[in-house]
């Protein structure tokens, strides 16, 4: 029936519901190019954007592995470099920051922006000069139109902007006017570590101090410079000896602490200080320091050395006696004791009473060959070598032709050499520690630091005991701290002036070590021309004013740096029988 509706070449094309239909590939896919069917070549894509989907994903997750185990690493190895170099990766500040021993921040950098111009392209310059004035009152209008009417290319008109600065400025809208970013060394701590960072210029290159010295270690890598300083010390020693510089009305002032141990040094000041932050109308002597700079003639502190030298050489007993009933008369020289005991005195004695006469004898009985040799191997005819601070004094030192029998007998009790505080501190770390002469540093853990051997242990022990001996009998009492056994050497040197040394013109000083049965620090104080007062009764050596400055400095760091303070009966009994002996004549009076 359906064969009308349908002719004989219509039907042969006719399928019937269920009738499997053959397809003609030629016919079916002639207009598309492929070898295979659309849903294999589907599938086979598919598959191939898989692979590289997991293949993209395997690096990401080695890659993310591998920076983990990285820190995992720097953190296991305990490398405190490798730590810091993590930490400080990317740092855009190119100068390091220093930090004293305990990580405290103490100089740093921080990002800033320069302005500059290109005076050629600034068009309305006396415009662009008012407008720039009223933002920038510091710069004078005047100042700001010589720079823009210059024939240069390039020329700074203001460095360290503020935000606000900047903003206004680019708000102008100026041609001409471009900024640039940049870097400012920052002094947390102000005056406190003055001369001993020193401080960097407009293009943050170091110009004295660390920053000076290190400046290449600071500007290759961003790692922190750790130094031996603690902050803490530091602050302690300054003020009390800023206090005693005002009391005294001295001239200046310096002290170092080192750790006779090693070498490393605490804490070291010179006064007059200024702030590194504001370099402007910065009086000469505070940029001075005098700490490593300030070559002096040391006086009696320099008889400390000359009594180790004689017991070193052996030609010295400790209970040999020499005679100072009267003044020693050389050929050009007449050497005299001040306030002398008038009488024979053993070695004790010479140091207990600082007695000129007794060492200037040690000296010449030692002979000018042997005292060069160990004067030289304590470090005293050369600036300190190494060290940190770009200021080093030169010592000043006779000639060996000059050296005669007066040099000879000048230098047994600190006369006739120039050197520094440095020198005094590291050459006394040597003479308390046993013999062995560290080279003074401010880099922690400094590795290079020379060490050698300068005198035998038991002449060291010996020297213990005679500058005990000092503190608790001698000049030195009023920095006998109880419980710190304190053991040193006091020194009161006449200023040359004008070719002549003048009585009242001294440089005060105080070499210590404490505790002396086990000696861990050294501490070296310089007052220079402080004043008589009325409780000093108008004496200005050493013991009236640099002791006592010393023991107050020595009773407020020594629980600072954790020291133990050991009381000993009998001399805790003696000095309560002193106070009591001060005390019966006010309780009458009241």
């Amino acid at each position: 029936m359906l064969e009308k509706y349908f002719s004989r070449s219509q039907k042969a094309h006719f399928y019937l519901p269920g009738q499997e239909i053959k397809i003609d590939r030629n016919a079916a896919f002639n207009n598309f190019i492929c070898d295979g069917d659309p849903l294999t070549t589907v599938k086979n894509r598919v598959a191939f954007a898989t692979l590289l989907f997991i293949f993209a994903y395997l690096i990401i997750a080695a890659r993310l592995f591998n920076v983990c185990l990285s820190h995992t690493f720097v953190k296991d190895t305990g490398d405190e470099e490798a730590q810091h170099l993590f930490a400080y990766a990317g740092n855009p500040i190119k100068r390091a920051d220093i930090l004293d021993r305990n990580g405290t921040l103490i100089a740093t950098s921080l990002p800033t922006v320069n302005l500059y111009a290109n005076p050629r392209k600034v068009p309305h310059k006396e415009r662009a000069a008012a407008k720039l004035s009223a933002i920038l009152p510091d710069i004078r209008y005047e100042d700001i139109l010589a720079k823009l009417q210059r024939r240069n290319t390039f020329i700074y008109l203001k460095r360290n902007l503020t935000p606000s600065q900047q903003y206004q400025i680019n708000a102008l809208g100026i041609p001409g006017l471009e900024f640039e970013n940049g870097e400012k060394r920052i002094y947390p701590h102000k005056e406190l570590f003055a001369q001993l960072l020193g401080s960097t210029n407009i293009d943050n290159q170091g110009i004295a101090g660390v920053e000076k010295q290190m400046d290449e270690r600071l500007t290759q890598s961003d790692i922190p410079l750790t130094l031996t300083i603690d902050s803490g010390i530091q602050d302690t020693i300054r003020e009390e000896l800023k206090t005693a510089v005002n009391k005294f009305h001295a001239e200046g002032a310096a002290a170092i602490l080192m750790d006779v141990r090693n070498g490393e040094i605490i804490a070291m000041i010179s006064l007059p200080d200024y702030d590194p932050n504001t370099m402007n109308n910065v009086p000469e002597r505070a940029l001075f320091n005098f700490a490593t700079k300030g070559v002096y003639e040391p006086g009696s502190v320099l008889k400390i050395f000359n009594a180790a030298m004689g017991l070193e050489s052996g030609k010295v007993k400790v209970s040999d006696k020499w005679d100072a009933t009267k003044p020693l008369k050389l050929r050009y020289n007449t050497i005299k004791d001040y306030r002398g005991e008038n009488r024979w005195l053993d070695l004790p004695e010479i140091l207990i009473y600082s007695s000129n006469i007794g060492s200037a004898r040690i000296a010449l009985t030692v002979g000018k060959q042997e005292q060069r040799k160990f004067l030289s191997n304590l470090g005293f005819f050369t600036p300190v070598h190494g060290f940190e601070v770009a200021e080093k004094g030169v010592p000043l030192i006779p000639s060996e032709k000059r050296w005669g029998e007066e040099t000879t007998a000048t230098v047994g009790y600190g006369y006739g050499i120039s050197i520094t505080p440095l020198h005094l501190v590291s050459a006394f770390a040597a003479v308390v520690n046993g013999g062995v002469y560290h080279a003074p540093t401010l880099v922690k853990d400094n590795d290079a630091k020379e060490t050698r051997r300068v005198m035998s242990f038991n002449t060291s022990k010996q020297m213990r005991k005679l500058l005990r001996g000092v503190v608790t009998d001698g000049s030195g009492k009023r920095a006998n701290v109880l419980g710190y056994e304190v053991a040193g050497k006091t020194g009161t040197a006449n200023k040359l002036v004008n070719g002549r040394y003048v009585d009242k013109k001294v440089m005060t000083s105080f070499l210590a070590t404490f505790p002396v049965s086990n000696p861990q620090y050294a501490l070296f104080m310089v007052m220079d021309e402080p004043k008589p007062l009325k409780e000093t009764w108008g004496f200005v050596t050493s013991g009236w004013n640099t002791v006592p400055t010393a023991g107050k400095i020595i009773s407020e760091i020594a629980p600072q740096l954790n020291i133990k303070a050991n009381y000993d009966l009998d001399e805790l009994r003696r000095n309560r029988i002193i106070e009591a002996t001060y005390e019966k004549p006010a309780t009458r009076r009241k």
